[in-house]
């Protein structure tokens, strides 16, 4: 460590203390002051001799009248690293109102012997007393950065959680980024009180906020990347208080895969809020049936099919076929596979599910092995108002087209991804998917040659229109934060885990059957959004929550099964599979979507009164 990291700490550790230091040193340049100007006026030879012998008294007088008018006017408050002109003109404002009453009072008490020319004079050497010793310390401050990082800015100082091997790794290459590490802290006793890399372990993880304040840090690094999911959580927890920004470092999956270096910190991520344990899937049966495949995605570009498409592309298969509606969102998925897979075969299709005649050419000529069908439209209020007859297209016929399709061209597997909205409906959106389900239930009756399933899950974290992204947003904005209402909860599953739950799905699943990921305890909106904020380095009152209202077809709860369904397990620990009620006549769902599609465009009513017919259990909010 140099020099120069030395006094950086040095001055972190004295920040606390600023107010009664700067109140101390002031008081100090005061007194130095009054005797420079009694040298200025009596000379060498009488500046000390020719005093009253009350002068004592008088000084201390001076000092404290001083002392008074700082503090009213908040001087020892201002930052000395950031002396400027309005500081030089606040300090002028003060030494001449404390200059003033304190010459009124020497004359007022008749103290003839204090010389008049030291009672003017004080207050201006006093002034640039004050402003040198506030200059002098933003040059050295100035310089200390410069020589750290190469830049004069403001100092990150971060304390870090954890004191294992992450961040012994840390610490090798952080420093080089301007971070100065005051402190390590660590659960562990063995390593309390010890140095890695000679910075201290201050304590246990829960002294977080008391050492944040002692040292002056600026941020707070979280370096477990190989602790339990519960464990981070509680990490996070416990940094929130301290009003500061909470940095991590990579997962331990970022690091295997190669996505991240240890010393290149993130902010919190979706996953790091989540709380609880990955599921861990069958990965080679997964592999023995993607591996050498070809494997179409349809809604390629959108959040669920993008991440379906990386980790198909992890499993080699033989071609990986891209269908996507937007334009732009296939060409960057394109270039985002392209440059993590070169030798992957794609085929990109700008392409419509509700295009049947279009599924069928694309399904006859690449002959996929495995299809996932995640193209649909999800935002519930969208779908709820003025376009639900978008969404029956989108979500209901355009699942029975790809599905038909790939049934026509001898399809091995195909997965719809569905939704917890679609159990019990109270939107469109839900019960379109629901009515989707019972598409592929009537084709899976159809077509015993294609394996037919679909895959449930609740809300998933950092999708696009999720939450996340929009609290932080809303976050950076200044807030606020708007929430729908206080009690609403959800579940909740990263992206990643997702689409390992769909790909598990495709190796395991029997025609007819819904898989349901146990998606543990259901999470609070209002507590995601209060520990972003925290997390953020804010207070939750500097950045205000609001309540909105559930909003069109919105519930306050999911499920994931309905009352009448029943779930078995799977060899897979916490994955289950759901056998939906029969259906007296599997060709129900079929003939009533022709009816649909045969009558028009239909307006929002009347697509509701179609979707009570199939989907009994909707019930419109």
């Amino acid at each position: 460590m140099t020099v120069w990291h030395r006094i950086d700490r040095l001055l972190a550790r004295l920040r606390p203390h600023r107010e009664a230091l700067s109140l101390a040193i002031d008081a100090t340049v005061v007194v130095l002051a009054w005797n420079a100007t009694y040298l200025f006026r009596l000379g060498f030879e009488r500046w000390i001799s020719a005093r009253p012998g009350y002068d004592g008294w008088v000084l201390l007088g001076i000092v404290a009248g001083y002392g008074v008018v700082f503090v009213a006017l908040r001087v020892p408050q201002g930052l000395w690293r950031f002396s400027g002109f309005g500081e030089i003109k606040r300090l002028a404002a003060a030494c001449a109102i404390a200059g003033l009453a304190s010459a009124v009072v020497v004359l007022m008490l008749q103290l003839r012997q204090v010389p008049r020319a030291v009672l003017a004079l004080h207050p201006v050497v006093a002034l640039m007393g004050l402003a040198l010793v506030r200059l002098g310390y933003r040059a050295l401050y100035e310089h200390v950065r410069a020589r750290i990082s190469g830049a004069p800015d403001e100092a990150r100082r971060a304390l870090v959680m954890g004191a294992g091997e992450a961040a012994r790794r840390l610490l090798a290459g952080i420093h080089r980024q301007g971070w100065i590490i005051v402190g390590l802290l660590d659960d562990d006793p063995a390593k309390q009180g010890a140095r890695i890399a000679e910075v201290p372990v201050l304590g246990p993880l829960d002294a977080v906020v008391a050492e944040a304040q002692r040292t002056a840090a600026t941020h707070v690094i979280v370096a477990l990347p190989a602790a339990r999911a519960s464990q981070r959580r509680r990490a996070l927890a416990l940094a929130a208080p301290t009003g500061l920004a909470v940095l991590t470092v990579p997962s331990a999956d970022e690091l295997r895969d190669g996505r991240a270096a240890i010393d290149r910190v993130r902010d919190i991520e979706p996953e790091d809020l989540l709380g609880r344990e990955p599921v861990h899937l069958d990965e080679s049966g997964i592999a023995e049936v993607l591996g050498g495949a070809t494997v179409l995605v349809t809604g390629a570009g959108g959040s669920i099919g993008s991440e379906l498409c990386r980790q198909v592309a992890r499993l080699h298969p033989a071609r990986l076929v891209l269908i996507e509606l937007n334009e732009f969102n296939l060409y960057s998925l394109e270039q985002s596979l392209t440059a993590e897979f070169p030798g992957l075969p794609l085929v990109r299709l700008v392409g419509d599910v509700k295009d049947l005649s279009q599924m069928r050419r694309v399904m006859a000529q690449w002959r996929p092995r495995v299809v996932f069908h995640a193209a649909a439209y999800k935002h519930v209020p969208l779908m709820e108002e003025h376009n639900a007859w978008a969404a029956l297209c989108n979500n209901t016929l355009g699942t029975c087209h790809a599905a038909q399709a790939a049934a026509e061209a001898g399809v091995e597997r195909f997965v719809l991804i569905s939704t917890d909205k679609a159990v019990n409906p109270t939107n469109v959106m839900g019960a379109t998917k629901r009515a989707a389900e019972r598409v592929i239930s009537a084709l899976a009756a159809a077509h015993p040659g294609t394996r037919f399933m679909a895959v449930r899950f609740g809300n998933v974290l950092g999708s696009s229109g999720s939450v996340i992204p929009k609290f932080k947003e809303q976050i950076a904005a200044g807030g606020p934060v708007t929430v729908t209402h206080p009690e609403i909860i959800r579940y909740f599953m990263t992206i990643p885990e997702a689409a390992r739950l769909v790909l598990q799905a495709a190796a395991i699943g029997q025609t007819g059957q819904v898989l349901v990921l146990d998606m543990g305890e259901p999470v609070k909106i209002v507590d995601l959004a209060r520990d972003l904020i925290r997390l953020s380095g804010h207070g939750l009152d500097e950045i205000a929550i609001e309540f909105t209202g559930l909003r069109p077809g919105e519930k306050l709860y999911e499920e994931l099964l309905a009352d009448a369904d029943t779930t078995v397990p799977t060899p897979v620990p916490r994955l289950r599979v759901a056998r939906l009620r029969e259906d007296a006549d599997a060709g129900a769902a079929l003939d009533w979507l022709k009816r649909c599609m045969a009558e028009g465009a239909l307006d929002d009513a009347a697509v509701r009164e179609r979707l009570r017919d199939v989907v009994p259990e909707y019930r419109p909010a």
